[in-house]
């Protein structure tokens, strides 16, 4: 800031260089226009093509139903073709050519989900078959129990003036349990047509996955490329940028979250059959595929088991806690930090509000894919917000009001 002397003598502040009569602010020569008359009539035009789009929206219809049945074969070749690249790129190193390596790694593939589907499948069904059948009577044993322990403790009176009889609870569950059965079956049978189309829809995907894969490894780091050279000379190098960013991130996240969930899985397994936990191994299965998603996955994951342990036996119990913390210590000092590191720099309190949000708005899907989508769009704006500095660097004259590189940011955060 300056301060001056104007033809009357008195003092003024001023900030930078003053604008003559007509000239556009410098917000306003950011944006790419001359008066604020350019703003107003961008802003309506937005608007219009809004309303526009509202009302023709049954034009992208087909588009619609091209994504979402697209959606799922994509999606799962991306996430195997980020697990086998790394093996791929070692293959190519030991001087194997890259047709014969994908050859390989598909043999390698079909060989293990062979193995397990022979060895591993038959002994989950079993499990889960049991389990299934027995649950009913675990959660009944589980409230019988609370119900007698709340009645002879100090919160004894408390309870009793609640006036919970959980015989009537227990019927209650009972009944809706059946009511839900039946119309779950009178659903399916009304709906048969449709569950056929889902389930060949599906069966499709799945069958499409390997030919996806197969193109993916074969000139997947090609992709880019191409897509670059369609783009205009201008966007080329901060189009390189994101996708650079963009493809670390993924490959880090699915490469680390799938390498973690199975280290847990394998914990839990051997944990659970060390204390002789019923269902050792479905359980395992369970946390490891719960643990994809943070923070909520292992919660989902104790819960069957700690019902288990409760029935039991309270020594059960207490072993089960000690296998858990065992787990949750291994898998956060030591497996997390040398396999996913810091790679996503998502504060935990933006990945629970991001789960929270994306499995309200797309279910499952979007607690699974939420945090890749996040730190995708995350890389995007990014980039995007740094050109935006750079832009409106360009148009203020005062370098006292310019905004600083994200660089020197950094570099200073790392001393």
């Amino acid at each position: 800031m300056s301060m001056g002397l104007n033809e009357e003598g008195k003092t003024s502040n001023k900030i930078g260089p003053e604008r003559k009569p007509g000239q556009a602010s410098n917000v306003i020569r950011f944006l790419g226009g001359r008066s604020t008359l350019f703003v107003l009539v961008s802003i309506l035009l937005i608007g219009f093509i809004i309303l526009i789009y509202n009302r023709i929206s049954f034009i992208f219809y087909p588009i619609t139903v091209f994504f979402s049945t697209v959606v799922l074969p994509v999606l799962l070749a991306t996430i195997a073709y980020y697990l086998l690249r790394p093996i791929l790129r070692l293959l190519e190193k030991i001087r194997i050519s890259r047709i014969w390596g994908i050859l390989i790694l598909f043999l390698g593939v079909a060989g293990l989900v062979t193995l397990l589907v022979f060895l591993v499948y038959p002994f989950l069904k079993i499990q889960f078959h049991n389990l299934v059948e027995e649950f009913p009577t675990y959660f009944s044993e589980l409230l019988i129990n609370t119900d007698t322990f709340l009645r002879s403790s100090i919160f004894a009176s408390y309870y009793e003036g609640l006036d919970i009889n959980v015989n009537t609870i227990l019927e209650s569950i009972q009944g809706n349990i059946g009511k839900l059965f039946t119309d779950t079956i009178g659903g399916i049978a009304s709906g048969v047509t449709s569950f056929i189309s889902a389930l060949t829809g599906f069966v499709l995907a799945i069958v499409t996955v390997p030919f996806i894969l197969f193109y993916l490894l074969k000139d997947g780091e090609k992709l880019p490329k191409h897509i670059l050279k369609m783009l205009p000379p201008r966007m080329r190098d901060d189009a390189k940028i994101i996708f650079h960013d963009a493809d670390r991130q993924i490959s880090s996240y699915v490469q680390g979250q799938i390498l973690v969930a199975i280290c847990i899985g394998i914990m839990v397994s051997i944990g659970f059959f060390i204390i002789g936990m019923k269902y050792a191994l479905l359980l395992g299965v369970l946390a490891m595929f719960t643990s994809v998603v943070p923070y909520l996955g292992p919660i989902i994951a104790i819960t069957p088991a700690a019902i288990i342990a409760i029935v039991t036996s309270p020594l059960m119990l207490i072993k089960l806690a000690v296998v858990w913390t065992i787990v949750q210590l291994v898998e956060g000092k030591f497996i997390s930090p040398q396999i996913m590191g810091k790679s996503l720099h998502i504060h935990p309190i933006t990945i629970i509000f991001v789960l929270l949000t994306a499995g309200s708005i797309f279910g499952v899907a979007g607690v699974i894919l939420g945090i890749p989508g996040y730190a995708l769009l995350k890389v995007v704006v990014t980039h995007l917000f740094e050109l935006f500095k750079m832009r409106y660097n360009r148009y203020e004259p005062n370098e006292n009001l310019h905004y600083e590189h994200s660089d020197s940011q950094e570099a200073e955060e790392e001393k």
